[in-house]
């Protein structure tokens, strides 16, 4: 059975909260949910997990190379922008990895513009809000069987 590991980053636990003019009202618990739902229908196991704090993140990336897991839907939130830690723990693995972006981060503030993670991941969804994940999870399991993306 394929698995996907769902990997949210600081701030996402938020979601709905917080500013919802960017963000939406759609909590994480609600996204993790449906995506769970969206994957069994697809014969996937998904399983989320969500951090403030980067070493856990990585130590995330690290576990599910080690458990051989299929591929991992991330949002690093604002880590994109500033982690070389978790752009090495991507790197170092075989697993692969599709970004997600709730809101376009090339379309905000200059900091933003640049990700450290879209250089290790097999592709970046940004500005689609909440439905990215879906596009993410639907792309991961045609990269999975071979498509092509």
């Amino acid at each position: 059975m394929t698995r996907l590991l769902l990997l949210n980053g600081p701030n996402l636990n938020r979601l709905g909260l917080r500013e919802p003019r960017v963000y939406g009202h759609t909590t994480l618990e609600q996204i993790e949910e449906k995506l769970t739902q969206l994957a069994k229908e697809h014969g996937v196991t998904l399983l989320s997990k969500q951090s403030n704090h980067e070493g856990v993140l990585i130590d995330a990336i690290h576990e599910a190379a080690a458990q051989k897991w299929d591929g991992i839907l991330f949002n690093p939130g604002a880590y994109s922008h500033t982690s070389i830690g978790l752009r090495d723990a991507i790197a170092s693995i075989e697993v692969p990895v599709i970004e997600i972006h709730i809101s376009n981060i090339h379309a905000r503030e200059s900091f933003r513009h640049h990700s450290h993670i879209s250089a290790v991941s097999i592709g970046q969804i940004v500005g689609l809000g909440v439905y990215g994940y879906e596009l993410a999870l639907s792309a991961m399991i045609n990269h999975i069987k071979g498509e092509q993306l």
